[in-house]
């Protein structure tokens, strides 16, 4: 399935159960292993279920492949695997803790060798 397709269906399924603060992370620069990483929070223990339920139904509806889903029985956060992405769903606090955003936004820096000739001094 497209990755735009697939990102789309990911984040209406998110909204259908009121998800909040979503957030797609673009992590093609960042690693090889998948393309987007989604974010979003819910409310309760109940309400992360129901947002990683509700990612699983959507995307095998429309045909997609969802690889696995980690994290339901404790419910505070939900990983849902879908090859090119991967969908993580939190309770506020565990989302603050763990602050994945800033994990994977972390674009590696270039290095500059320096050439022959070039001084500290300037």
């Amino acid at each position: 399935m497209d990755i735009r397709k697939l990102q789309k269906l990911a984040v209406a399924a998110l909204e259908d159960i009121k998800a909040k603060d979503i957030e797609v992370i673009n992590t093609t620069k960042v690693s090889a292993m998948f393309d987007r990483v989604i974010i979003a929070t819910g409310d309760s223990n109940r309400q992360v279920k129901a947002l990683a339920k509700s990612v699983h139904d959507k995307v095998k509806e429309a045909g997609g492949t969802v690889i696995g889903i980690e994290g339901e029985d404790a419910g505070e956060w939900v990983l849902v695997d879908l090859g090119d992405i991967v969908v993580h769903v939190m309770q506020p606090a565990i989302r603050s803790y763990y602050n994945l955003e800033e994990l994977w936004k972390v674009v590696p820096k270039r290095t500059r060798k320096k050439a022959t000739g070039d001084s500290d001094d300037e």
